[in-house]
């Protein structure tokens, strides 16, 4: 079993990556292989609704950034999480432009995203933690993954990384996130062991339809 964690900050070794660290701490404890993932910092362009995605086995057309190589490390992947600092209520927009990429084109594969336990992070100097987290959270919900608990709201406090570390509670949540994780897990590798899969869609494919017909 292994996660896959995504650094949304660009600062590579700041708060985002020291909570990410607690809860890679968390599933190696528990027998799960975590990998933290930067995202380059690089400029990367959003997504463009060229829908070449849908023909192309669940890859963005615009090659040579990360997005392609996030999307081959998910489909080795067991688990996601996705951690941002907190910009204006709100994950950072150069992480937001590549989750909308990864997603669109990675939602083209039933495999890639479906049934995989998720959980998004946020690190926030004060506020508006929580609005980020719902904006990253949507990005599970429409691709079948299992949003895991915490012991509370998954998110830390602190200017800096020496800052978060002294925020026992957001600590705490974080490493409850990877037991939580790894915890689902398990349960879904004992329902595959009993016959259990993750459901089909009842009609046999994906229904889509517009609000004027």
């Amino acid at each position: 079993m292994k996660a896959l964690l995504l650094n949304g900050s660009p600062n590579k070794q700041g708060s985002t990556y020291t909570a990410l660290g607690f809860i890679k701490e968390a599933l190696e404890e528990e027998g799960v292989a975590a990998e933290i993932f930067h995202v380059p910092p690089e400029p990367i362009a959003g997504c463009v609704a060229c829908h070449k995605c849908k023909a192309g086995g669940a890859r963005c057309a615009f090659d040579g950034d990360a997005v392609n190589l996030i999307l081959e490390k998910m489909e080795q992947a067991d688990a996601l999480v996705v951690g941002s600092p907190t910009y204006f209520a709100s994950p950072n927009g150069h992480l937001i432009a590549v989750l909308d990429r990864v997603f669109f084109a990675g939602t083209a594969s039933a495999t890639i995203f479906n049934g995989k336990p998720a959980a998004a992070i946020t690190a926030a100097r004060r506020g508006g933690a929580t609005a980020a987290l719902e904006v990253m959270q949507k990005y599970f919900t429409i691709a079948g993954m299992p949003i895991a608990p915490s012991s509370y709201w998954p998110m830390i406090h602190g200017r800096a990384a020496a800052d978060v570390v002294q925020d026992a509670e957001g600590v705490q949540s974080m490493k409850m996130t990877g037991k939580t994780i790894a915890w689902l897990l398990k349960c879904i590798e004992a329902g595959k062991a009993e016959g259990l899969s993750y459901p089909r869609y009842p009609d046999g494919e994906k229904v889509w339809t517009d609000f004027i017909r």
